[in-house]
């Protein structure tokens, strides 16, 4: 019975018919899952009057701090698991759609110092960010629907300029282009993507690697810097697809 009623309000909040409870998972799990939501459904509601907007459910989990929260828009069942981090503070806001998560302990941030206002983040629907991620968005940084994104993974969309030895580094300011990662992009743990990159739709990005320079649409790379391995669809060394 508790089984069918979570299923069904998970069901809701995801607008997914489809979404399966495994039958394994046992009932004492089910019953800690819905106190924790519901302790973050209840932190979620009295964060919203504070935000720029916010179409739906919020789940709030615990030690989570909220910077600018005037510049955050949301859509509908959004999540932020413990002890995230984000500042809003940039041009265009940080704009995060609907059933997304942010994965524990990870950083949104958009300005990195007060001379040089940040772009802004966005992030569409159906997309996640794992735990310990961090999002340098001062360039900007936008990210598609359906995008999986590992643990640990940084986004630096912001470069100083080094073109002068005297002069100190940290004066001599620094550039910005902008990070884009397309509709279903897988990125694995620990990947760094840098200024200036686009990572086309389909891509997967193999966990470690360092992105350097735009990625094909349903490329497979890795490496440092990352490099295409092969195209997804195309056989393998065994003939498979």
């Amino acid at each position: 019975m508790l089984r069918d009623v979570l299923q069904q309000i998970i069901r809701k909040l995801k607008n997914d018919p489809h979404y399966t409870i495994d039958p394994a998972v046992p009932t004492t799990a089910l019953v800690s899952v819905l106190k924790e939501r519901g302790f973050a459904y209840l932190r979620g509601l009295l964060r919203k009057p504070w935000l720029g907007g916010s179409q739906g459910t919020l789940f709030v989990g615990r030690r989570v701090q909220i910077l600018n929260s005037r510049r955050l828009y949301l859509g509908r069942s959004v999540t932020f698991e413990d002890d995230v981090k984000i500042d809003a503070l940039s041009r265009h806001g940080v704009h995060i759609g609907n059933n997304v998560s942010i994965g524990r302990f990870s950083v949104i941030e958009c300005t990195g110092i007060l001379t040089h206002l940040g772009e802004g983040f966005w992030i569409g629907d159906d997309s996640n960010l794992g735990d310990y991620n961090f999002v340098g968005a001062a360039g900007g940084v936008r990210i598609g629907r359906n995008v999986l994104i590992g643990q640990g993974v940084r986004f630096h969309s912001e470069n100083h300029v080094i073109a002068r030895t005297d002069v100190p580094i940290k004066a001599q300011g620094v550039t910005n282009e902008g990070i884009v990662v397309e509709d279903d992009v897988w990125l694995g743990s620990g990947v760094i993507v840098l200024d200036g990159v686009t990572i086309g739709r389909g891509a997967v990005v193999a966990a470690g690697s360092v992105v350097t320079k735009d990625v094909p649409r349903f490329a497979i790379v890795g490496g440092v810097p990352a490099r295409v391995i092969r195209f997804r669809g195309e056989e393998d060394d065994e003939g498979e697809k």
